[in-house]
């Protein structure tokens, strides 16, 4: 598969497909493949328990401000503890009363305080892929740690789930994230972009590496972020009409692929839920038209049918 190239050393693609971008040959003439990540983080963020300065500040009911220092904020800390104890559970059964898969964005010192949730991706089937050891900004972290805590989340995802992780999102990256990850080895793919509506390579560690774009619009997250979705309708609405014209650009012969991220905190919520259920129903009327499946799974078909120059 070839994309364009721009005469430049600037080292950003602004070329990409084109504005006549491959068929992807989904599996069964799909039209559009659909993703759903759920986002597990909880009792990986920013807490004196793990050794941190202070309390986390992002994505929960009330952020911003600043962090309590040097002691625990139990009021930010129940709000990540309701994912755990009880968002995540909801998300699950709303995905088993349809038969949907998911990809798991594990951090895995949040898997690894609670090791009944992340038994219970892997009986449903879903995949669980690595989301950093921590769910903290790596940006100036130094190599060695980083690569050090990649191979940890590594270790206890496959030491919890018994199937080590394919697929990588740290989130906040630091500029060598890729690279150590290509180099650690064992991933089909990472999804730390947002640049595109199809699976891409570009070079890591010396060699192909499978970049599948992940979304932060399609997201539960604008719940806690501004400007974000003010209630479950607009996040309802966001999702219908996103895949209702990515849909409508497959049927129109240049299928791509949709991302919709998920955390168990947020939308775990029920009034968030139920928006999800509704979501979750309309997808459900095209499964004839849909690949609805893991990231794993997009990966593997990438690498089959896409092989890279």
């Amino acid at each position: 598969m070839t994309k364009l190239a721009a005469d430049t050393d600037y080292p950003r693609d602004f070329a990409g497909y084109g504005a006549n971008p491959p068929d992807p040959r989904w599996p069964g003439g799909a039209k559009l493949a659909l993703s759903f990540v759920l986002n597990y983080e909880e009792g990986g963020e920013n807490t004196v328990l793990n050794g941190d300065a202070g309390s986390e500040l992002y994505l929960h009911e009330v952020p911003g401000g600043s962090p309590i220092l040097g002691e625990r904020n139990r009021t930010v800390e129940s709000q990540f503890d309701y994912g755990a104890r009880a968002g995540v559970w909801r998300v699950l059964r709303l995905f088993a009363e349809q038969g949907l898969p998911l990809t798991v964005y594990g951090v895995g010192r949040a898997l690894e305080l609670n090791p009944d949730v992340a038994r219970a991706f892997a009986a449903a089937g879903h995949e669980v892929a690595s989301h950093a050891w921590r769910w903290i900004d790596y940006h100036r972290m130094d190599e060695a740690t980083e690569a050090a805590e990649i191979a940890r989340c590594v270790e206890t995802i496959t030491r919890l789930t018994g199937t080590p992780p394919v697929g990588w999102y740290t989130g906040r990256i630091s500029p060598r994230t890729r690279t150590l990850v290509a180099r650690h080895g064992g991933f089909l793919y990472d999804s730390d972009a947002y640049d595109d509506d199809l699976p891409h390579y570009v070079q890591a560690a010396g060699r192909p590496h499978l970049v599948i774009p992940y979304t932060l619009d399609n997201n539960d997250m604008k719940f806690a972020v501004p400007p974000g979705f003010a209630g479950p309708d607009g996040f309802e609405r966001h999702l219908t009409d996103a895949f209702d014209l990515l849909l409508a650009e497959g049927r129109a012969g240049q299928p791509k692929m949709m991302s919709v991220g998920l955390h168990c905190r947020i939308v775990g919520r029920p009034g968030r839920a139920a928006a999800l259920r509704r979501f979750l129903a309309h997808v459900a009327k095209h499964r004839d038209e849909v690949w609805v499946t893991r990231r794993a799974d997009i990966a593997r078909h990438w690498w089959q049918e896409h092989k890279p120059a």
